[in-house]
């Protein structure tokens, strides 16, 4: 065998050298295997070429036998990279328009005759800002990005602990320590690549909300402190932009859709004043059940597609409340005050 082997070796060393194709060294080879097998076959044992060349046919037949599976999965892998140079996946599309990819991802939306094409490509131009990558922020970035929102910005300056795992969804225990934003980052370029990320890992203040909230159409408000709240209220209120707001508290949750551009009433209508500290404590303090900000949140993220899309009617003017102890909901109509501070003089 060792005498067959090493004439192998010479034969596909002389076909490099006269720079034959790797076709026809192959050829040669195989007509001296084949030569090989034949004399086992053929002659009779003892014979001196027969015992040479290894003396039974069975290993030839085994060695031949994986040679033709390595040659066929080399042919095999050389025509599937061949058909994906030759058609391959655009990895970016003209404005607007979608991959074969996208299409079929987001069939399930296109077929809704609320939404359609031009309501997924809505979704695609959109610019959505999530302030909180917590409870409330997590299924709404997870499921936005799902949707296909073209760009999600989304402002935290928390990292994952591991107390938050009970309930804020889109990170992982691998991720205890990172920061939220780029935790959250990297589950939604995972769940989805067509969407564009852009995380920002700090706390809002006044300094750079005006220019934040610029840069984007449509603001979600997840945050547990009313600090903030009052801040993107003020803000989204001078830019004429809807703000989506979200709280909970133990096994209740609350949804409502801001925007005194289009006659809602906006955050401080409702509450002027932030409560005393003992009757609004926080999610530590008080508890908050592990499903329930994925209610809520899920319910800010339909509110913000049918913002952008134009599907429906979005919640301006009301509060839905959630009780989850006794699945129970409520909707409750709200007025604009017209001595407001933030909007008040603006709709006058």
């Amino acid at each position: 065998m060792l005498v067959v082997l090493a004439l192998a070796g010479v034969i596909w060393g002389a076909g490099l050298a006269m720079r034959l194709p790797k076709a026809a060294r192959i050829a040669m080879i195989a007509i001296l295997l084949a030569g090989v097998i034949l004399s086992q076959l053929v002659l009779p044992e003892g014979h001196p070429i027969r015992a040479a060349t290894g003396g039974s046919p069975e290993e030839w037949l085994i060695v031949t036998g994986f040679a033709a599976i390595a040659l066929a999965y080399g042919r095999g892998l050389a025509w599937l990279r061949r058909r994906a140079r030759s058609d391959p996946e655009p990895t970016e599309t003209a404005p607007g328009s979608f991959s074969n990819t996208e299409l079929n991802r987001y069939a399930r939306h296109i077929v809704l005759r609320e939404l359609g094409g031009p309501g997924q490509k809505k979704l695609k131009q959109a610019r959505v800002l999530v302030i909180g990558a917590g409870g409330l922020g997590s299924p709404a970035l997870q499921y936005l990005a799902a949707a296909g929102v073209g760009t999600i910005g989304v402002i935290d300056d928390d990292v994952v602990d591991n107390a938050n795992l009970q309930r804020q969804v889109i990170h992982r225990d691998t991720d205890i320590g990172t920061p939220k934003v780029f935790s959250a980052q990297a589950a939604m370029e995972a769940q989805n690549p067509y969407v564009t990320i852009r995380p920002y890992h700090r706390r809002l203040t006044g300094d750079i909300a005006a220019d934040l909230f610029a840069e984007f159409d449509i603001i979600l408000d997840g945050t547990d402190n009313f600090d903030t709240r009052y801040l993107a209220n003020r803000t989204a209120v001078a830019q004429g932009k809807p703000l989506v707001s979200g709280a909970l508290s133990q096994w209740e949750g609350q949804l409502s859709v801001f925007d005194p551009a289009n006659g809602a009433p906006c955050y401080q209508c409702i509450f002027p004043e932030a409560p005393a500290a003992h009757l609004a404590p926080s999610c530590a303090e008080a508890g908050v059940l592990g499903p329930l900000p994925g209610v809520v949140g899920a319910m800010m993220a339909v509110e913000t597609v049918k913002l952008v899309t134009g599907a429906g009617d979005p919640m301006r003017g009301a509060m839905l409340i959630y009780d989850a102890l006794y699945g129970e909901t409520r909707r409750i109509s709200l007025k604009p005050r017209p001595d407001c501070p933030i909007c008040g003089q603006a709709k006058a």
